[in-house]
């Protein structure tokens, strides 16, 4: 089998026999800087007049989202808040709005709460010193590296998703990167891997390599520019590294059901509800949300004075979370009585979608719903995941 101990490459003695293949550490920046400049990714926005701002807000829309979905969103957020002072300015509605559709809400969220406190700690200038950036909200110790290491070429090891695949297939690490000991492994071993010199190049080309090259199901071995040096390609393995979570007996995804009252007044506004922060679409501006239908139709009959045949229900959205499914079943209530007022007690607002001064966050199940109703566009999202 063949595997080495991360911890001993730097104890190795010269006369230590390395596994075939295997790569010395210290000799992997080179190749991989040279690879970039050849073969990388060198055009992407974020990449363009490249701050510590624009790297940290694209490290946090790439999480767990592809690229070519976060192009446009980026683009989008940097024209509205091109500084941390502007977002940290911004109601945070503004906020959601632009982030629509991008899902996972929480890191909108943070990245809110992490400019304020930018401006409120270091006067509106991106912290230099990883403990400082680590701290913020929403940024972990590979999100905290990458950001100086791409911004401020300061020697900072990462390690992402697409990084652990490439270590762990170029040096033949067994067991799943989410067990903590192999995690430490993988942290030393990328620490021994960052060169000193051209840490920007650097970090973007494993980066690079793991999302184009090297990637999860379908690794493309042939152009990959470590190859002959990959022990996990060595042993015909690398359909096998890293490994896979241990796979749980098989269970029938969880089906939840819900039911969206959709009051329209008279003017054309139709009435939301602030979700919880906890939970899903923490934080977002949704149609009053039912467990029932009997509870949709008494909240209208209390609130309207309307009976339960007045609603008319809209068919279902199917909608998929990471861990459940949803059904959604929208009820629209027709010309009820306008309301002089904007905003309600509790969180509850009349939200007119042709008021461009109404700028709030929907989930994208419900902006794509009243977006049929009432006839109105949004910015396009490329690829988009509904969130």
């Amino acid at each position: 089998m063949l595997a080495c101990s991360l911890y001993n490459w730097a104890d190795m003695s010269p006369d230590t026999e390395l596994p075939p293949a295997a790569i010395d550490p210290e000799q992997l920046g080179p190749l991989l800087v040279a690879w970039q400049r050849r073969s990388g990714r060198q055009d992407l926005p974020w990449q363009r007049d490249r701050s510590a701002y624009r790297v940290w807000v694209s490290e946090i829309m790439l999480q767990q989202t592809q690229v070519s979905t976060v192009i446009g969103y980026f683009e989008r957020f940097m024209a509205r808040f091109p500084t941390v002072s502007a977002l940290a300015e911004a109601p945070i509605d503004e906020v959601l709005h632009l982030w629509t559709g991008l899902g996972y809400y929480a890191r909108a969220r943070n990245l809110h709460r992490a400019a304020r406190q930018i401006c409120e700690r270091f006067g509106g200038e991106f912290p230099r010193h990883f403990a400082d950036v680590a701290a913020l909200p929403g940024i972990g110790r590979s999100t905290a590296g990458a950001i100086l290491a791409l911004a401020y070429d300061e020697r900072q090891p990462i390690l992402d998703g697409n990084v652990k695949r490439v270590l762990g297939r170029l040096f033949a690490i067994e067991g799943n990167a989410a067990q903590r000991a192999v995690e430490q492994r993988l942290w030393a071993l990328a620490d021994a891997c960052t060169p000193a010199q051209d840490v920007a190049i650097y970090t973007q080309a494993i980066m690079d390599l793991g999302a184009t090259v090297c990637s999860r199901r379908n690794p493309a071995c042939v152009v990959c520019p470590v190859t002959t040096q990959c022990l996990a390609r060595a042993a015909a393995r690398q359909h096998e590294i890293p490994s896979p979570k241990p796979r749980a007996a098989r269970k029938a995804r969880p089906a939840r059901a819900c039911w969206w009252l959709l009051p329209i007044d008279t003017a054309g506004r139709v009435l939301l509800e602030r979700r919880p922060e906890r939970g899903i679409w923490g934080g977002l501006w949704c149609p009053l949300q039912f467990d029932t239908r009997t509870a949709a139709a008494s909240y209208a009959r209390q609130r309207f004075a309307v009976e339960a045949k007045s609603l008319e229900s809209l068919g279902t959205i199917d909608h998929a979370f990471t861990h459940f499914d949803l059904a959604i079943t929208p009820l629209l209530l027709r010309d009820v009585a306008a309301d002089d007022r904007v905003m309600e007690p509790s969180g509850v607002l009349w939200y007119n979608p042709r008021d461009g001064a109404m700028r709030i966050g929907l989930p994208a199940p419900a902006k794509q719903l009243l977006d049929d109703l009432l006839g109105q566009t949004f910015e396009p999202s490329r690829n988009s995941p509904y969130g």
